[in-house]
């Protein structure tokens, strides 16, 4: 099964690929998709649509993971990472691939075992659980942590699921 991984921002928008085989992890590639801050608004969600279609389109996944937006101070930071989070979610339902939200905290305390981890900590679970992955970046590296998440609480749902059905 392919698990898309996303981390939603205006700026950049990391994402990660991986593949989940049983209780197996791998990695497939990751990267991140940036908007130009010299564009208005519009025109940069239309970059953050474009270059997240492109990688569906190549990477094909079975399902897709996206994580939650925070509320910052600043409103307008927090309404702008509002509309890029709407593109990110509507990019791969719009292809069909269903789409998981997780908490920043449900990410990390499923790839670090603790909700405050520190993001080196992040990084640092993200290439070990996914040995020999190159991460593009930070925002890659959270998007893949998004991915693993996405990967442990689908097997847990899907149990809760068949436990229910078999009641």
């Amino acid at each position: 099964m392919i698990l898309l991984g996303l981390d939603p921002g205006l700026r950049n928008t990391g994402w990660g690929v991986i593949e989940a085989v049983d209780n197996r992890l791998s990695h497939v590639a990751d990267g991140t998709v940036c908007t130009d801050a010299r564009l208005g608004l519009a025109e940069r969600l239309v970059q953050l649509h474009s270059g997240l279609a492109q990688i569906l389109d190549r990477y094909q996944p079975t399902e897709a993971a996206v994580e939650e937006t925070f509320v910052n101070r600043n409103a307008v930071s927090t309404l702008k990472l509002g509309q890029a989070r709407g593109v990110v979610l509507l990019v791969p339902a719009n292809a069909g691939v269903p789409v998981a939200e997780y908490t920043p905290n449900q990410v990390k305390k499923a790839v670090v075992g603790s909700g405050h981890a520190a993001k080196e900590q992040i990084q640092m679970m993200v290439r070990t659980l996914l040995p020999g992955c190159e991460i593009d970046s930070a925002d890659a590296a959270d998007a893949l942590a998004v991915a693993i998440c996405h990967a442990h609480y689908r097997t847990t749902a899907q149990r809760l699921v068949a436990a229910e059905v078999g009641r």
